[in-house]
């Protein structure tokens, strides 16, 4: 991140001295060469010229924005330090040598496992689970947005799913195992989890970047004496690295749960995310009075299906894609048509909604993306049960997912980035989601050559993922195909996260209405639906002997759909970032309050009136 180069910005740095009503203030502001330059709240913005010859760079974020990121480690570390061994608790039996609690003998062949129910179950409960988990954002972003608030909406998850992990806990205790009886608190367990992680997601990335100060690029000098642009793009996406980072520092407590199911047993593998998990609800109360809160405002969604009416009343279904399409709704097009209509929105809005179906368009690419990512289904977690692990648990390696992309955001925020920027290279935003979609193409393809030589090799060939239940006990059950060469494709789809999911956070913030933040970051989340249900339609053939196609096929399709996003969304790259909220959303709960106070005090003091209109705006009415 560039903003150890800068001098330090604060909200209180940039926060308006008015209210934030007026949509712009252009007030002068005087160089060192008496050039009268365009200013905004107080910030010099940038000329034509400085913007294709100044460096741009991250400005600096406040404090809330990384506690928040500190909110969204605990609770993807309690989420995926669960959600890491669920394949295998569902797929696999109770070792025959293990302790029953799930547990296998040290140095035992046998996977680490409980229920038992296969690989066709375990692939349809965990889809279920993620399509649950990503598809209820879109209702409960909508009701953030209107109704509640994002950030009663992320408490009220944090305690649903406090109480799913801990019926979870009761699920894997040894007795409950041992009654035939585990799987109906399990599931009951899964899918509470899932609720509650519905109402968390959608919100809290929206509420990570309600907190920058940066809403316009604007002209700074650094220490050094450099003029640089502080650029609202690069500043969000610098936090967004950080916020993914810890999610995936989170995500890393796989692997001690994956150790602790295989050596200790299931119940103490859910039990350390829980106690992680219960750090959240002290962290929130801290952080609550801190938060610049965006308030309810109801949904701008009923004004998105009339500026839909609109286009197709006076464009027609024949124009969708055409230039003028979204004009037609615009009132000031409408009025100059001579209608007198009153339209509860303005033309920037009808732009907005523009900008959000372009955004939902990009997202309608990732889901193939995500199928790759680590496989179809419970495919990879088949592929691993046939190959030589020498001792180690087979789900292990799954983890270098969370350990490639902790190594690789700091060197993308402190490096390469910077260097980019220092260049004066723009790499747009398509173009680091093509180069994500390419390069986790490309990893995949890693999982059907192995799973190839894996049935190659097998003792038991096209039966490789049941082999040891086949064969006689004692006897040689799994490939000769080292186990560390999953790493490859597992490393390559992983690293393609920070391109593809990280642009994707800040494409959904910054190209969707005011108050539609949570509604459309949702969507991006419902794309992880969409190939959850895919993994779901597909379970009966995440199954030996399909296994090379399960991975080939969304590979191929992959590298076609990479080429087709981006014939289809390059030219976003060149246009400008909008943020569409104002320095008047910078109000903690105590701003708030100490606006209550004043009017309070101006309704009790009519006399008053001036001196409080003067100190909200240092003007005199």
């Amino acid at each position: 991140m560039d903003s150890s180069t800068t001098k330090p910005t604060s909200v209180a740095d940039v926060r308006p001295s008015t209210d934030g009503k007026e949509a712009k203030e252009l007030p002068t502001y005087n160089s060192s060469n008496n050039v009268e330059r365009e200013t905004f709240h107080g910030l010099v913005l940038p000329t034509e010229e400085e913007k294709s010859t100044l460096r741009r760079v991250a400005g600096k974020m406040p404090a809330s924005c990384y506690y928040l990121c500190a909110v969204e480690f605990a609770e993807r570390a309690s989420y995926y330090g669960c959600n890491q061994v669920y394949k295998n608790f569902i797929r696999a039996p109770l070792p025959p040598d293990g302790n029953g609690a799930g547990a296998s003998a040290p140095g035992s062949q046998y996977n680490a496992g409980a229920l038992g129910k296969g690989s066709v179950t375990a692939t349809a409960m965990t889809e279920a689970f993620k399509f649950m988990a990503y598809a209820l954002p879109v209702y409960f972003g909508w009701l953030a947005d209107t109704k509640y608030g994002r950030f009663k909406m992320i408490c009220w998850g944090v305690a649903i799913c406090g109480v799913a992990h801990v019926i979870m806990i009761i699920s894997a205790l040894p007795p409950v195992l041992a009654s035939g009886h585990a799987i109906g608190p399990f599931a009951f367990s899964l899918y509470l989890l899932a609720i509650g992680a519905a109402q968390f997601k959608p919100n809290i990335s929206p509420t990570v970047m309600d907190q920058s100060p940066h809403k316009v690029p604007h002209v700074i000098t650094t220490d050094s004496g450099e003029k640089v642009i502080v650029d609202p793009e690069e500043s969000l996406n610098s936090v967004m690295l950080w916020f993914y980072l810890l999610i995936n520092v989170g995500a890393c407590f796989g692997i001690p749960t994956t150790y602790l199911a295989k050596i200790v047993g299931y119940w103490a593998a859910y039990l350390i995310p829980t106690i992680l998990y219960f750090m959240l609800p002290p962290l929130l109360w801290y952080l609550n009075p801190r938060l610049v809160k965006q308030p309810p405002g109801g949904s701008d969604l009923g004004n998105v299906f009339r500026v839909l009416g609109e286009c197709f009343r006076y464009g027609g279904i024949r124009s969708i894609g055409r230039h003028g399409f979204w004009d037609a709704a615009k009132p000031s097009v409408r009025a100059a048509a001579g209608s007198t209509k009153a339209y509860g929105y303005d033309d920037q809005f009808v732009e907005d909604v523009r900008r959000t179906f372009q955004a939902c368009g990009i997202f309608l690419f990732t889901p193939i993306f995500f199928i790759n990512d680590g496989g179809l289904g419970a495919a990879a977690n088949a592929l691993t049960a046939g190959m030589q692990t020498n001792g180690l648990p087979n789900d292990l390696l799954d983890n270098l997912n969370s350990v490639s992309i902790v190594i690789m955001v700091p060197v993308m925020n402190h490096i390469v980035y910077p260097l980019l920027r220092k260049w004066g290279i723009r790499w747009g935003a398509i173009s680091r989601m093509t180069f994500g979609f390419a390069l986790c193409t490309i990893g995949s393809l890693g999982f059907p050559i192995l799973q190839h030589y894996v049935y190659k090799t097998s003792p038991c060939g096209y039966n490789a993922t049941t082999c040891a239940e086949i064969l006689p006990e004692g006897e040689p059950a799994l490939s000769e195909i080292s186990y560390s060469l999953y790493a490859i494709p597992i490393v390559l789809t992983a690293i393609s996260e920070i391109f593809v999911n990280v642009t994707a956070y800040g494409i959904a913030y910054s190209r969707s209405p005011k108050n539609m933040k949570g509604l459309v970051s949702s969507i991006n989340l419902f794309m992880t639906a969409i190939a959850a249900a895919i993994g779901l339609a597909t379970a009966p053939a995440i199954r030996d002997p399909f296994l090379v196609w399960a991975f080939a096929g969304p590979s191929i399709a992959g590298g076609v759909l990479t080429v087709i996003f981006y014939l289809t969304f390059r030219h976003l790259d060149k246009e400008e970032f909008v943020i569409n909220t104002d320095f008047g959303d910078m109000k903690t709960d105590s701003d708030r309050e100490s606006d209550e106070e004043q009017v309070g005090a101006v309704s009790g003091n009519k006399g008053g009136l001036l001196t409080a209109v003067e100190s909200k705006t240092g003007k005199t009415a």
